[in-house]
């Protein structure tokens, strides 16, 4: 397969991150057969300093051109502290969103055998945790119409969806269901907010024309948040609008126990992108501190969008080995910190290429270095 890839790294750790994911998806290339051919663009912060936009045209045209966006991470402290700034990176992702369609954002939260002693949460209650979140990604409060009094002392957010945009994302929720356990929980505030009754009477309605054999489930915002800590594995599939799903979804990333290692998949009818959920993290920025995994596991999704499953999954265990063997950056094992961002992609690429290897050099040569230095 020949794929067009748009490179939107952005700022922070976002280049190092992705350039270990388009390390990985080379690798996959050789070993397969494919041509993946990357091209690459400003796009946050960075594009704001090299263009006054934070989301050129230049950049938006390399995406419509592409098959696929693989995306790094936007934002920076001078923006970040200055809530004044009329122009923040931030904008350009959510125009990148919206202009291309983008209205589903799928993230997979899983619970690895190997790090269960990772997380802040109880051991027992997140074991065998296997969530796929499908959070609506081009409508609500965050699209909504904004204001702000002359005065500047009062302001208003708009929260606002159509009969459409909560069916079309409803679909896919319950058909990756189909596909998994058979079951969808909507996330809403229905007590409360006529956006949310409007959800619950749509999705009901949808369930039972279209998918019968998929068990419908209901939870508030607030009790959904109490029960990914208490007992996340109770979820398969969760469905919910865009700002309850921003929020769950960074909640749900203690349950991996690094943030580092969630992926994510915005889609929509024509345009796909591939990022990571974590922030720029400038702190780390050229530090080769940054996990990687989550963009690679992006990547991995990427590859999943355009069916190439066989390599998606060899990507995945690639991911599996490397936790195995403690081949991970210091937020997941702090005990080998010489072990950088580089190198984690480093054995990924080598495990692509040997698969049936047991990798065990690259853990003898971390420890080796450690006990050296």
């Amino acid at each position: 397969m020949k794929l067009q890839i748009a490179v939107l790294a952005g700022d922070g750790i976002g280049p190092e991150v992705t350039n270990e994911a388009i390390k990985v998806l080379k690798s996959i290339a050789t070993e397969f057969n494919h041509t993946f051919i990357f091209k690459s663009a400003d796009v946050g912060a960075i594009a704001i300093d090299n263009h006054g936009d934070p989301l050129p045209e230049s950049t938006l045209d390399l995406c419509k051109e592409s098959d696929a966006v693989l995306f790094g991470a936007i934002g920076h402290p001078k923006y970040d502290n200055d809530p004044s700034a009329k122009v923040r990176p931030e904008q350009g992702l959510l125009k990148l969103r919206k202009s291309l369609g983008l209205y589903a954002n799928i993230r997979p939260v899983k619970a690895y055998n190997s790090l269960l002693s990772k997380s802040p949460l109880k051991r027992d209650n997140i074991k065998d945790t296997d969530i796929s979140i499908y959070r609506e990604l081009t409508g609500g409060i965050y699209f909504g119409e904004k204001t702000l009094s002359e005065d500047g002392n009062h302001a208003s957010d708009l929260c606002s969806y159509s009969k459409e945009e909560i069916e079309r994302i409803a679909h896919l929720a319950f058909k990756a269901a189909q596909s998994r356990k058979n079951k969808v929980t909507l996330v809403d505030k229905a007590n409360v907010l006529e956006t949310s009754r409007l959800w619950r009477r749509v999705v009901t309605e949808l369930a039972k024309e279209h998918y019968p054999d998929v068990e419908l489930d209901f939870l508030f915002i607030d009790n959904a948040a109490m029960q990914m800590i208490l007992n996340p594995k109770q979820f398969d599939v969760l469905l919910t609008e865009n700002m309850f799903g921003d929020i769950i979804s960074d909640e749900a990333s203690v349950i991996g126990g690094s943030i580092g290692l969630l992926a994510s998949a915005s889609v929509g009818d024509k345009y796909s992108m591939f990022e990571p959920i974590h922030g720029s993290y400038p702190q780390a920025t050229g530090k080769g501190i940054a996990n990687p995994l989550a963009s690679i596991l992006s990547a991995a999704m990427l590859l999943d969008h355009f069916e190439l499953y066989e390599e998606a999954e060899l990507i995945r265990e690639g991911v599996e080995k490397s936790l195995k063997l403690n081949i991970t950056t210091p937020d997941l094992n702090a005990r080998f910190n010489n072990i950088t961002t580089q190198k984690v992609g480093d054995f990924i690429e080598d495990f692509i290429a040997h698969p049936k290897d047991s990798n065990l050099n690259f853990t003898n040569i971390h420890l080796g270095q450690s006990t050296i230095i």
